[in-house]
């Protein structure tokens, strides 16, 4: 059977706690799957348990750039105990989250440290990469991860073709239905190399009213990714499918 993945939502977000079972119920109804992602020790302990309730949530673990003073050790050994992890995410560099370099070089350290552990248990990576793309491109080729996921890509065209390059996944949310600077973006991105997330529970403006995003954005993500692209919806439902099965390292 097909499914959409949303590559990229908070599930262990408070925000949709009192709806999880809902949630859950609907994805297994739509044929959604998710990864879901994690900030720091105690959401990626969240994650874990939630991913107990669907085969439908994939568990994504990981420290966050906002998080980066968390405990990094903890999560290595969190890591090494629970290999059945689908992947690790979100991980990255922000400077916006900085005071001062120390702050950045933490953020590399333990950006780098998670990168090492996704190369040598062979996991995908959800990578935060906010006007710091040029410092991740450089680190990239030091590690060998098959499934390297630039989340929420929001580059020049310049760096879509290094992405592209460096054999990354690009992936492409609710804000695709109504900016024309990120349709260009897909239009412009190798086929083979898209994905599609909601990053929920943000917010997103237009059509959506504001609202956190749901799960049940997806499908008009991916009718508005098919019209960038000039295909039908469900050519671009097997297009995102065999994409995701990639990236999530289910097929070679």
């Amino acid at each position: 059977m097909a499914f959409i993945l949303d590559a990229h939502i908070h599930l262990s977000d408070p925000l949709y706690a009192e709806h999880i079972d809902l949630i859950v119920n609907s994805m297994e109804s739509t044929g959604i799957k998710a990864c879901a992602v994690s900030m720091d020790n105690k959401s990626s302990q969240m994650t874990l348990k939630l991913a107990e309730k669907s085969k439908n949530i994939l568990p994504f673990v990981g420290i966050h750039p906002e998080k980066a003073s968390d405990d990094l050790d903890t999560m290595v050994s969190f890591i090494d105990k629970n290999s059945q992890i689908s992947g690790i995410g979100e991980i990255g560099l922000d400077r916006s989250y900085c005071n001062d370099d120390d702050q950045f070089k933490r953020q590399v350290t333990v950006f780098k440290k998670l990168l090492e552990q996704a190369e040598t248990l062979r996991k995908p990576v959800s990578v935060h990469s906010r006007k710091t793309l040029d410092d991740i491109f450089e680190i990239i080729p030091s590690y060998n991860i098959s499934g390297f996921l630039l989340h929420w890509f929001d580059g020049s065209k310049k760096q879509l073709k290094q992405a592209m390059d460096l054999g990354c996944y690009v992936s492409y949310g609710p804000v695709m239905v109504y900016s024309q600077d990120k349709q260009a973006l897909a239009s412009l991105s190798n086929r083979d190399r898209i994905l599609v997330e909601t990053d929920g529970p943000v917010k997103f403006s237009h059509c959506f009213g504001r609202k956190e995003a749901q799960i049940t954005f997806i499908p008009s993500v991916v009718f508005a990714l098919a019209k960038v692209l000039e295909q039908s919806y469900d050519e671009t439902v097997f297009m995102l499918q065999n994409n995701s099965e990639r990236y999530l390292g289910l097929t070679s």
